[in-house]
């Protein structure tokens, strides 16, 4: 750790009760050598989502991603284990696998012709005669960490400190209502967004306290005054009722398309997010590219598989509504960035009855930047938090 990067994580206090807490400074979402420590940091320590089961569901199946600078490939082997490899040539650091997914059953560098087998070992070496001291089997690929919860993937850049089920629970048992395993993967929208990756985190945790004023669509559809927030280790979930709007007073475009009794939005720290409804789902993952840009992958799922026109129009419907959510979310995140940017703003406070998940997250972040254990700020909701004419209603 610099003496820059100690000066700047002194200026968040951790172990202030969020009534008294204020949030983290501007200077942790525009600084260049923050990025790169948290590469270092948070994005080396936790289990991190790298795609989609389906993505690899037969052998020989792969697909690459690149998550805070590590190029990945994860792919099935013939026989059927899921592996995850850096997607780096050890002989130059070319890349061995170049397309976003596909089958193989080999990878080959396109560099200079190093060919890698789906376990990762080292199969073909063109004109190495006479080099001295060189083991084909200490130059395989190496190895990352990789494990499923469908329908996702995730990966591990170091050594895991606690299992995938133990680092995601409660979520998957909590889900189980929505009955995800039943939803087919549909379409997927790719934005680049310039503003800190924390920032558009931040605008999903604030516990709805954004969606009256700047979601009209969606406010429409959700319980305002019954919307909670639960923390829990690694996790929290912000839940709403569901309600039917008032077509003579509110927007009602949403109400098509979002449909059940209960609304569930999943955030998994650091950097990914699930929406969960009455037979879809999407799912949001952020990537950080620099102090001021992000890019944010969004996959829709459904019930209906895809390929038939009436359900394709319903698709096409519900992702119409998705993006005009996420366009608002995005101007607005853009917009704040460049409030941080300004100089004027330092630090804010946090509102105690909206914002809980994000004293979470921040919590989290500053114990994964200082390398310190995680906070018990996750403690701090056992119960989900309710907003104030809600409150005053159950006091009455």
């Amino acid at each position: 750790m610099t003496p820059h990067i100690f000066r700047l994580l002194q200026a968040f206090r951790s172990d202030e009760p969020i009534q008294r807490a204020q949030s983290i400074p501007a200077s942790w979402y525009t600084d260049e050598e923050l990025v790169d420590w948290e590469r270092i940091t948070v994005f080396a320590r936790h289990w991190l989502v790298a795609g989609r089961s389906d993505q690899v569901s037969r052998p020989g199946s792969f697909f690459t991603t690149e998550i805070a600078g590590r190029p990945v490939v994860v792919v099935r082997g013939q026989d059927g284990v899921l592996r995850g490899f850096y997607n780096v040539c050890r002989h130059r650091a070319a890349r061995v696998a170049a397309t976003e997914q596909g089958v193989a059953d080999r990878f080959r560098c396109r560099y200079h012709g190093w060919t890698y087998d789906l376990t990762g070992q080292l199969r073909g070496v063109p004109e190495f005669d006479g080099v001295e001291n060189f083991c084909r089997e200490e130059n395989g690929l190496i190895s990352v960490a990789v494990e499923e919860w469908p329908p996702l993937v995730f990966v591990h850049f170091g050594q895991p400190e606690m299992s995938l089920s133990d680092f995601l629970a409660p979520m998957p048992e909590r889900l189980q209502i929505f009955q995800l395993e039943k939803l087919h993967f549909t379409a997927r929208r790719i934005y680049e967004l310039q503003c800190n990756w924390k920032v558009f985190v931040d605008n999903y945790l604030d516990g709805g306290y954004h969606v009256l004023t700047l979601h009209r669509s969606l406010a429409a559809v959700l319980d305002y005054k019954n919307y909670t927030t639960e923390t829990f280790r690694y996790c929290s979930v912000q839940s709403s009722p569901m309600r039917q709007p008032d077509p003579q007073r509110e927007d009602i475009s949403a109400a098509a398309v979002r449909k059940g009794q209960l609304a569930a939005y999943w955030w998994l720290y650091p950097n990914f997010m699930l929406n969960a409804y009455e037979g879809y789902m999407d799912t949001n993952l952020v990537l950080p590219l620099g102090a001021d840009r992000c890019r944010v992958i969004f996959d829709f799922y459904f019930a209906e598989p895809p390929g038939v026109a009436s359900t394709d129009r319903l698709h096409a419907e519900s992702i119409s509504v998705a993006d005009r959510v996420q366009q608002e979310d995005a101007e607005i995140c853009e917009e704040v960035q460049r409030g941080l940017n300004s100089g004027v703003y330092h630090a804010g406070r946090y509102s105690v009855r909206r914002e809980s998940g994000i004293y979470h997250f921040h919590c989290l972040l500053a114990a994964d930047l200082r390398r310190e254990p995680p906070t018990a700020a996750w403690r701090m909701s056992p119960r989900p938090t309710q907003s104030e004419d809600n409150a005053a209603t159950n006091q009455a």
